[in-house]
Parts: structure tokens; C-alpha cells; sequence
């Protein structure tokens, strides 16, 4: 959409002047007309000048001598043209496309035959805004402020700036938010005061001029405080149970790494430190030697005992036996035999005191013999 554009015209004693606005990119005619051409064609000039805004004159077209020559100025070369029949009374300009450059103050000369034709149009060339940027600063927090921020980087000024919502859903209210402040001192800039989550929305800003406009949208979307503080509770919580998983993880190989590492350490342990396999092993063993050679002995001793005791009978009927010596015999015999321990008696012993012959007397000496 663009704004309707004015054209004035006034007359002065220099001839007609007008004034033209056109949008860049576009095309312009502007108007020159005489009635020198009618009577004699072969002595018509055709002229148009240019002043631009810093007072710098060039030529632009020219019509002599029953030639036109139009490409006189890199600026605008193949954009300019006579718009109509110059030799019928219409000595137009054309210009397409338009430039900003094109803008100035047009001059049109018409000569024949000694009389003139003046003709002033002044051009200006307006340029549509560019899209503008929109932008947020500040929180979008509830309670907070927000600035909204647009603006167009290139247009003819001045450039106007308008804010509104976008209505999204029925009943939805296309003005700004009642606590909204325009900065007049920057157009662009609105300042919404203490947000509710009634100001999340869609926001447009257009930026518009002369020759036209352009608009850009921004969402804004009010948050909750507390819901932050959950989302970063949450997000904390996560990231302590994965690092409280993993240290567990972590914990359970050390273990089994620990207990593989024992397994593998005892047998070496055992090999290096414990006692020998041989003293634990022959103390029951000669316990149990023990045992046997005490019967043994028990067994030899009173074997003797009653060898001895025959004896004794058979030389108390044959011949009277000596009190001393049989007393002596019974005292070392006796003894032996009831108050010996099977513990205590040893074969060694019992051969001692079989071979001794200083405890026996001779008379069982010689009996034992036979």
C-alpha cells in the first residue's frame, strides 16, 4: 500500500513549474508541452537540465538538428526518454527506472525560430522504509519491564513507527497492553511496565513513510518466576542423581575389583606366611605314637610283672627264699606295674629295666634266662 502521492503545479513568469514525488524503482513522466514545432520543424531544439540538490547542472536529453541524443550521463543512461510525439507539442521526459540519484530540479527548453518555451519540474524520489528489525530487552518475567525495539535501516524520513498486537484468538484486543509507554524521542521503542501473562502475545511493528511500509512481528512470552525456579530445581536434580549413579557405578567395580584382586592375593599369602604343613601335621601323629608305645610298654611291663610273680612261686617251693631279696624284687617290680601311667612309660624305660641286673637278684636272673 502506498500513500497518495501530491503533484503541484504553479505558473510564474519564467514559465510553468511542478512538483513530482515518485517511489524509487518506479516509473515518472514529467510533463513539458509547446506549439514551436508546427511551422517549421527543421529548426526545433529540445533541451532538459538537471540540477541536483548540491547545485551541480548536467544535460540530460536534447533534440537538434533531427537527432536525439540521450546518453549523455552514466547516471542515466538507457533510463531516459522522450515520452511522446516532441515534434506534435509534447516534450515529455520519461524516466524508468527511478533512482534517488534522479532527484532534483528539471529544466525543459523548447527553441524555434527565435521564441522559447520554459517548463520547471521538481522531482523527488522517495525511497519505501526497510524491513524493519523488531527486538525485546529486557526480562520476560513476570513483574518485569519489556522494551520492544524496531527499526528500518534505510527509507526517506520521516519515518513513522506503529505498534500493535496480533490478534490470535476471538475476543483478543488488537491495541497495546493499558501500562505501555511510547519513547517519542525514539518512535520505534515501547516500554510494557510490570508484565502479567496477559501480555504474552504476537506484536507487530510497522514502519511507514511517503512511499510506503514495511512491518516485522516478535512473540513475547511471559514466564512464571516460580516456574523457573522449578525448572532449574528439576534440572539440578537430574544432574545430581546421574553424578550419584554414576559415583555408585563407580563404587561397585572398585569393589569387585578389590575383592577380585584378594582372590587372586591368597593363595600367595598362605605360601609365604603360614606355618608349615609338617608341624601341624606330625604333633597328632606323635600323640598318637605315643599312645601306642605306652600300651606297649604297659603291655611288656606287666608281662614282666607276671614272669616275675611265677618265678617267685616256683623258687618259694623249692627252696626258702630270702625275705630281703624277695622284697627288694617286689618293691622295684610292683610299682611299675600299679602306679605306672600309660602316658609316662616309655619303651626305652622298660628296656632299661629289663637289662639292668644290679635291681634283680641272681637267683631270678638266672630264672629269667632259662
Amino acid at each position: 500500500m502506498n500513500f497518495p502521492l501530491p503533484v503541484s503545479y504553479y505558473v510564474g513568469t519564467l514559465g510553468t513549474h511542478t512538483e513530482i514525488k515518485r517511489v524509487a524503482e518506479e516509473k515518472v513522466t514529467l510533463p513539458c508541452h509547446h506549439q514551436l514545432g508546427l511551422p517549421e520543424k527543421d529548426t526545433l531544439d529540445i533541451e532538459w537540465l538537471l540540477t541536483d540538490n548540491e547545485g551541480n547542472q548536467k544535460v540530460v536529453i536534447t533534440y537538434s538538428s533531427r537527432h536525439v541524443y540521450n546518453n549523455l550521463t552514466e547516471e542515466q543512461k538507457g533510463r531516459v526518454a522522450f515520452a511522446s510525439n516532441f515534434l506534435a507539442g509534447d516534450a515529455s521526459l520519461q524516466i524508468e527506472p527511478l533512482k534517488p540519484s534522479d532527484e532534483g530540479r528539471y529544466t525543459c527548453k523548447v527553441k524555434n525560430s527565435g521564441r522559447y518555451v520554459w517548463s520547471h519540474v521538481i522531482l523527488k524520489v522517495l525511497v519505501r522504509p526497510s524491513k524493519p528489525k523488531c527486538e525485546l530487552e529486557g526480562e520476560l518475567t513476570e513483574g518485569s519491564d519489556l522494551t520492544l525495539q524496531c527499526e528500518s535501516s534505510s527509507g526517506t524520513e520521516p519515518i513513522v513507527y506503529y505498534w500493535q498486537r496480533i490478534r490470535e484468538k476471538e475476543g483478543e484486543d488488537e491495541r497495546l497492553p493499558p501500562k505501555s509507554r511510547i519513547d517519542y524521542n525514539h518512535p520505534g521503542r515501547v516500554l510494557l511496565q510490570n508484565l502479567t501473562m496477559s501480555y504474552s502475545g504476537l506484536y507487530q511493528c510497522t514502519a511507514g513513510n511517503e512511499a510506503g511500509k514495511e512491518s516485522c512481528v516478535v512473540r513475547v512470552t511471559v514466564q512464571y518466576v516460580q516456574s523457573i525456579g522449578m525448572v532449574a530445581g528439576a534440572v539440578t536434580g537430574i544432574v545430581a542423581g546421574a553424578l550419584l549413579i554414576f559415583l555408585l557405578v563407580w563404587l561397585l567395580i572398585r569393589r569387585k575389583d578389590k575383592e577380585r584382586y584378594e582372590e587372586e592375593e591368597r593363595p600367595n599369602e598362605i605360601r609365604e606366611d603360614a606355618e608349615a604343613p609338617k608341624a601341624r601335621l606330625v604333633k597328632p601323629s606323635s600323640s598318637s605314637s605315643g599312645s601306642r608305645s605306652s600300651r606297649s610298654g604297659s603291655s611288656s611291663t606287666r608281662s614282666t610283672a607276671n614272669s616275675a610273680s611265677r618265678s617267685q612261686r616256683t623258687l618259694s617251693t623249692d627252696a626258702a627264699p630270702q625275705p630281703g631279696l624277695a622284697t627288694q624284687a617286689y618293691s622295684l617290680v610292683g610299682p611299675e606295674v600299679r602306679g605306672s601311667e600309660p602316658k609316662k612309660v616309655h619303651h626305652a624305660n622298660l628296656t632299661k629295666a629289663e637289662t639292668t641286673p644290679s635291681m634283680i637278684p641272681s637267683q631270678s636272673r638266672a630264672f629269667q634266662t632259662v
